[in-house]
């Protein structure tokens, strides 16, 4: 005698569902929200550095101007205060040499008319 197996059904009215999923509340604002906030932020930010780039760029703009209208300005003072210690070098060197004859205050070393200005500093 053979017996037939008997396979096993599902109950009447069939199983529960199967809970896989979290069924949760939503929370927060939406992806879109998100997105759209992230891409304002990041088009104030690029418009900010555009303005700090500007703004940058005309402050070295006018401190190279106003560096070109000093320099005359500090040349000019550069070259007194160059005259000013080159006179009180002849002074003082015509105090120290008083006493040798032939010796000629101010005169160059070199064999040229070219003016060559001090190459070091004589300490007072």
């Amino acid at each position: 005698m053979s017996a037939v197996p008997q396979q096993e059904l599902p109950r009447p009215g069939g199983f529960p569902e199967i809970r896989y999923k979290r069924y949760l509340p939503k929370l927060g604002p939406s992806g879109l929200v998100l997105f759209s906030g992230i891409t304002l932020m990041c088009t104030f930010g690029l418009y900010r550095t555009g303005q700090g780039i500007h703004e940058r760029r005309e402050l070295e703009r006018e401190k190279v101007w106003s560096r070109i209208y000093l320099i005359p300005m500090l040349q000019a003072e550069a070259d007194r205060d160059t005259y000013r210690r080159e006179v009180a070098a002849r002074e003082r060197e015509a105090q120290i040499m008083k006493n040798v004859k032939g010796w000629k205050v101010g005169e160059s070393v070199y064999n040229s008319k070219r003016y060559t200005p001090q190459t070091h500093v004589v300490l007072p």
